[in-house]
């Protein structure tokens, strides 16, 4: 059993909760996701299966999209309504002045992990210390929000469209625009729209996913890896290459096209069988290609 399921996370729930919830239902311990997402939150969660987790770390640099419901007035020690409030506001900001300081936080900005997240500090995760009440100094880490839109706005609540990097945090984001506003604010509600080419429209709840388990129609949620990695370059090998790679040895061949493409990675086939993801190298000014994964 191996490939990619694009799970519609529900709230509630963790992203390890979904893995362990899959595990018992796959009966396979060889699951893993990319991009976590806060059990509070909710929408596309990539789920790994098999030999496809070997895949995972092409995945973790993707672009995320998000709807998110911000709060006005009210902040929290967590930045989202799950915690513990800390101030509750007058808010006095009208539709024209939000859309102004939404302006404010497009392009390449600066956020300070919260406390509750799983960044590292000695060892430790900071969620664990701040459930003991200990706050430590954390470093501004550079993010993109590539769109930042309106969608609705009551004064009370504001509904946003972000289209951002890896590492953002809409917890973050929504605490930063309450204090520029200068009433405050928190994240009330979170759904992950998309995450690289997984897209809300075809992810799956986890009822479907049992019901094709129990009915032994997992072939139709079970995506192919390659799917999803159809941005890089495509190299099909002879057939008498084919255990050179599986077997991880330096490719050597007419690959001097690739120069053109601008890409690091291949995924690589043979008879039209996806094998994996290889690396192009430069060597004397020919091209070779590394094996990085053997998916077969």
């Amino acid at each position: 059993m191996k490939g990619v399921i694009n799970v519609l996370k529900p709230p509630g729930m963790t992203s390890h909760d979904v893995v362990n919830f899959l595990r018992r239902l796959f009966q396979i311990k060889k699951i893993g996701h990319s991009g976590t997402l806060d059990p509070a939150a909710a929408g596309v969660l990539p789920i790994f299966v098999g030999k496809a987790t070997k895949a995972i770390e092409f995945f973790m640099d993707d672009d995320k999209e998000y709807i998110a419901e911000i709060r006005l007035g009210v902040t929290t020690d967590t930045g989202d309504l799950d915690g513990n409030v800390k101030n509750i506001s007058k808010v006095q900001v009208d539709k024209i002045q939000f859309e102004k300081t939404l302006k404010q936080f497009t392009g390449e900005i600066s956020q300070v992990p919260p406390m509750f997240s799983a960044v590292r500090y000695k060892g430790k995760k900071l969620y664990e210390l701040a459930r003991q009440g200990v706050v430590v100094e954390r470093k501004p880490r550079k993010v993109k929000i590539y769109s930042l839109d309106l969608i609705d706005f009551n004064q009370e609540t504001a509904l946003v469209k972000v289209a951002c990097s890896k590492g953002t945090y809409i917890r973050t984001l929504c605490e930063d625009i309450g204090n520029i506003l200068g009433c405050g604010a928190c994240l009330s509600c979170l759904i992950r729209t998309s995450s690289g080419s997984f897209k809300i429209e075809n992810s799956l709840l986890l009822e479907e996913i049992q019901e094709a388990a129990e009915n032994n129609k997992l072939c139709k949620v079970l995506q192919p890896i390659d799917k999803f990695l159809h941005k890089m370059p495509k190299v099909d090998l002879p057939f008498e290459d084919t255990g050179f790679f599986t077997k991880g040895r330096i490719l050597h061949g007419d690959f001097d096209y690739l120069k053109s493409a601008g890409h690091d990675f291949v995924r690589v086939y043979s008879n039209k069988e996806f094998l994996g993801v290889a690396k192009v190298r430069k060597d004397r000014d020919k091209i070779s290609l590394q094996v990085l994964k053997s998916l077969k």
